[in-house]
């Protein structure tokens, strides 16, 4: 039988099994239900918007792969890989295979979240008008959340050739009720990709609430905005949207920066947000585990232990930096990073200590100080971290000690080894990850073979 293309019918499936939740039992023999008699309601749309939330959370997505994936292909002077799955072998050997079904399990995740979000996008006359903002932001923010980094997974760099005509994911923007030869669609290149991100996320910030419990708020929509103009190296606006979390006054730092990574008692519990997530995927003993506990954790802490943090990176802290206190040795003296060990702690997606780097570079390289001088933003750091403050940041075509601070900062939280990696490679600052230039095709993933095989319009990506 033909295999249809599971950019559409694993995001059908699984928005029509979840919505189909609340309904009254069905006795005729359907394994799935009519899209028209899916979503009905108000109600049925904020069930379809909280499933999407909830495939976010997957262990291939923002339940940690999304950032754990990044940063087996590019850390291998930092930390090494000593588990048995295959997958992510190939991952840390930079040797990713079409078949690897980590990646693939990342595309399709990926696109049955941006599927969710169609759903409820196209029933926004189902929602009434003291709703209706809030629910089109969310449903915003979660697709131009997804398409950003799949573009960061599965396309090259921004800044490595042309990204108006380099590949990226193909954009989907209506939902997928049955598959039609229309359903088959190309490949977007990358900067089509950025501008769909960039638009709905644009529009997440103006319609989502300031406060929105622990859901996306206006201020996750600007938060990874000013990510994303980061990486597409456009600081001004990296800049604006970085000073309007911080200057919000909706998030603080933790005193202590080991408070950012709770886990009370030495049992595993859920945590709610600190007063510093600016979004965080929510881990409970129903929905899962975190997935970064699982491969960083030792088994003495709910996790695998896969993944060993290498000496160096320690030593690589200044003295008396309370963030080295992360790293310590196991029972069997493997150095791990403990910023996991909780089964149960939440995925901070973003947090405001980034801003203030993100502000600190964008403002550095346009010689500017909105908000504050990159230099105060970078001190705010290290004041947190029991650190001696600055009193220069040098000169040069990079900002060398904001990109020490991030690492020390944001270690093996959100795969920016790699994406700070390519951002940053230029002809005048080369870069090499791994054995690799940060612009080999080898680490762009590979479009999963499977879609290729269902989608005669996909292409592969060079090196594959």
């Amino acid at each position: 039988m033909k295999k249809l293309n599971r950019i559409y019918t694993g995001a059908l499936g699984a928005i029509l099994l979840l919505c189909a939740c609340n309904k009254d039992l069905n006795l005729n023999p359907y394994q799935q239900i009519a899209q028209s008699q899916a979503i009905l309601t108000a109600q049925d749309v904020q069930v379809t918007l909280i499933g999407a939330y909830n495939r976010m959370g997957l262990s291939d997505l923002y339940g940690g792969g999304v950032f754990l994936y990044p940063d087996m292909l590019a850390s291998q002077t930092d930390i090494s890989w000593h588990g048995t799955f295959d997958q992510i072998t190939q991952m840390s050997g930079q040797a990713i295979l079409i078949s690897n079904s980590f990646v693939d399990a990342t595309w399709l995740d990926g696109y049955q979240v941006i599927n969710q979000a169609n759903n409820v996008l196209a029933n926004l006359d189902k929602v009434g008008s003291g709703d209706k903002d809030r629910t089109e932001g969310e449903a915003e923010f979660l697709r131009g959340l997804t398409y950003f980094d799949l573009a960061r997974l599965y396309g090259r760099a921004w800044n490595d050739g042309d990204p108006t005509t380099n590949l990226a994911v193909p954009i989907v923007l209506t939902p997928t009720t049955s598959i039609l030869p229309s359903s088959f669609v190309t490949r977007a290149t990358v900067s089509q990709v950025y501008k769909q991100a960039i638009t709905d996320l644009t529009s997440a910030e103006a319609k989502l609430p300031e406060g929105n419990s622990f859901f996306a708020n206006k201020y996750s929509a600007a938060a990874i905005l000013a990510r994303l103009y980061l990486q597409q190296q456009d600081y001004a606006d990296a800049e604006t949207q970085a000073t309007t979390v911080i200057n919000s006054g909706k998030f603080s730092l933790n005193s202590n920066y080991a408070d950012e990574f709770p886990y009370p008692g030495g049992s595993a519990v859920h945590v709610d947000n600190t007063t510093e997530d600016i979004f965080a995927i929510q881990v409970t003993s129903q929905q899962g585990t975190n997935a970064l506990n699982t491969y960083y954790a030792s088994k003495g802490n709910g996790g695998r232990g896969d993944v060993w943090v290498d000496a160096s990176f320690k030593a690589g802290f200044e003295a008396n930096d309370a963030r080295s206190d992360m790293y310590n040795p196991d029972a069997g003296g493997v150095l791990r990073c403990d910023k996991f060990d909780n089964i149960f702690g939440n995925i901070h997606v973003i947090r405001l200590a980034e801003l203030y780097l993100i502000r600190a570079e964008a403002n550095y390289y346009t010689n500017t100080a909105i908000g504050d001088t990159p230099l105060n933003d970078v001190n705010v750091i290290r004041k947190r971290a029991g650190l001696t403050p600055l009193v220069t940041l040098g000169s040069g075509p990079v900002p060398t000690p904001i990109l020490t601070e991030r690492v020390h900062e944001l270690a093996f939280e959100g795969g920016f080894f790699l994406h700070d990696a390519k951002r940053l490679n230029s002809a005048a600052n080369p870069i090499n990850v791994g054995a690799l230039s940060a612009f080999s095709p080898k680490l762009v993933f590979p479009i999963p073979q499977t879609d290729i095989n269902a989608n005669p319009k996909l292409v592969q990506n060079p090196g594959y």
